[in-house]
């Protein structure tokens, strides 16, 4: 390599170093908004500050109907579109268990005890019956109820979607 190529070479970084310089240069004075040096203690504040109402409730935080409502006007066939998030693990016939146990008549089973499916220790420790209380409080955040469960699915938010589900599950028997 001859002298004439290093001279090519230092001169094209040397001119990229002086674009990227000016640039920089442009950008802080178009966008520059104070503070530091030159600043004579003043504080500036970038955009405006938007006013917005208090949205924190006042009244009871349970707005709208309770569980036991939701429950009495569910809808069946909607929960048996929400069971499609439960069917890749859970069947509905009886004695036939996939990922999870079969789910037939699970309303008022007794909990961890469903025949030929190996529960978790926290699930089959637990104890007591799937009543409507408790199935609503496992549907919703399963992890919540029994941390040791092996339920991977993270819960239903929705009340209704909940009630729907239920109401489903009772028509299975």
């Amino acid at each position: 390599m001859d002298t004439m190529n290093i001279t090519k070479i230092v001169g094209g970084l040397c001119g990229a170093l002086l674009i990227y310089l000016m640039i920089h240069w442009g950008a802080e004075t178009l966008y520059h908004t104070g503070g530091g040096h030159g600043a004579h203690g003043e504080e500036h504040a970038q955009g405006y500050k938007i006013e917005v109402a208090d949205t924190t409730a006042t009244g009871d935080p349970a707005d709208g109907p309770s569980f036991e409502e939701l429950l009495a006007s569910a809808d069946v066939a909607k929960g048996k579109k929400v069971f499609s998030k439960c069917k890749a693990c859970h069947k509905l016939d009886d004695g036939a268990n996939g990922t999870g146990p079969h789910l037939f008549n699970i309303v008022d089973r007794e909990i961890g005890k469903t025949a030929g499916f190996s529960y978790s220790g926290g699930m089959s420790g637990i104890g007591g019956i799937w009543d409507i209380a408790t199935l609503n409080a496992f549907i919703k955040k399963p992890k919540e109820l029994i941390a040791d469960t092996k339920m991977s699915f993270g819960g239903l938010k929705k009340d209704a979607d909940r009630a729907n589900l239920i109401a489903y599950l009772q028509t299975i028997k």
